[in-house]
C-alpha cells in the first residue's frame, strides 16, 4: 500500500533537516515492508486458504516462497472467478473455508461450456503480460471497453449454448458482464504508466536482500514468515504522530 504523507508531514520532516531524497527513501522502506508483511501473512495463513481444499479449478495456484512471483500471481483471481461462474458455494468444514458444488446445479447461470468460454476470454486479458505492460489511461479505457464488448457479444450470440436457457438466468447477463469487466479493469489499472513493472523490479531487490536476512538501515527481512523483522531505527517516518510505528 502506498504511503501518503500530508503537506504538514513533509514540512515537519524538512524542518528536522531531512532532504527530499531521504524522505523518499524512508517512504520506499515502509512500502516494501507493507508488501513483505502481506506476503508473510499469506504464507502463514495457507492452512485456511480456500484453495487448499477447494473443488477442482483449472487455475489452481501453486504455493510459492518467492515474493516476486507471489506479487505477479493471478491464478487466485482467475480461480475465484471460475468458481463463481460455475455456481460453486462457500462452505465451512473443520474450521476451513472450501468451495463446494452447488447442490442445485440446474440453477447455475452458466453450464460447463459457458464457464469455459468465459474463462478462456478472461484469461487472455488477466495475466502477467497485462500487468507488466505500460499503458496510458486512454489505452486502458479502450482495452477494457473492448473486452466488455467482446464478452457481451459472446454471451449474446451463444447464451442458449452457454446455459442461459431461461428468463431467470438471462437476468444475470448484465451482472456477469459487469463483474468480469471490473476484473479486467483492475488488472489493466496495475499496468498504468508501468507501475507494476517498477514495483516488480523493487520487489526483486527485496527478495534478493531477504536471502541475506538484512535490508539496509536496520530493516530485517524474513521471507519465511518466522521471526518478524524490524524497521530501520533511523526511518524518520516512525516518529510522525506514531502513524507508522
Amino acid at each position: 500500500m502506498a504511503v501518503q504523507l500530508s503537506h504538514q508531514d513533509l514540512l515537519s520532516l524538512k524542518n528536522q533537516g531531512f532532504s527530499q531524497e531521504e524522505i523518499q527513501k524512508a517512504v520506499q522502506e515502509l512500502e516494501d515492508e507493507d508488501l513483505q508483511g502481506a506476503y508473510n501473512k499469506t504464507q502463514n495463513n495457507r492452512g485456511n486458504d480456500p484453495r487448499s481444499t477447494a473443488s477442482h479449478s483449472s487455475f489452481g495456484s501453486q504455493a510459492s516462497d518467492d515474493i516476486a512471483r507471489w506479487q505477479l500471481e493471478l491464478n487466485d483471481i482467475l480461480e475465484k472467478a471460475e468458481h463463481v461462474l460455475r455456481g460453486d458455494i462457500v462452505a465451512f468444514e473443520n474450521g476451513q473455508i472450501i468451495w463446494k458444488d452447488n447442490p442445485k446445479p440446474e440453477n447455475n447461470t452458466l453450464n460447463k461450456h459457458g464457464v469455459q468460454l468465459c474463462m478462456k476470454l478472461l484469461s487472455m486479458y488477466v495475466n502477467r503480460n497485462t500487468i507488466l505492460a505500460d499503458y496510458t489511461e486512454e489505452e486502458i479505457r479502450y482495452k477494457v471497453l473492448d473486452f466488455g464488448k467482446r464478452l457481451n457479444d459472446l454471451i449474446f450470440l451463444k447464451y442458449d449454448e452457454m446455459g442461459m436457457d431461461d428468463e431467470d438466468k438471462r437476468k444475470e447477463y448484465a451482472s456477469l458482464v459487469g463483474a468480469m469487466t471490473d476484473i479486467v479493469h483492475s488488472a489493466y489499472a496495475r499496468a498504468k504508466d508501468g507501475q507494476e513493472r517498477e514495483s516488480f523490479r523493487k520487489m526483486i531487490n527485496v527478495a534478493q536482500n531477504s536471502q541475506g536476512g538484512m535490508m539496509g538501515s536496520g530493516l530485517t527481512v524474513n521471507a519465511s514468515g518466522g521471526q518478524p523483522r524490524t524497521r530501520g531505527l533511523l526511518n524518520p517516518l516512525r516518529y510522525i504522530a506514531g502513524k507508522y510505528v
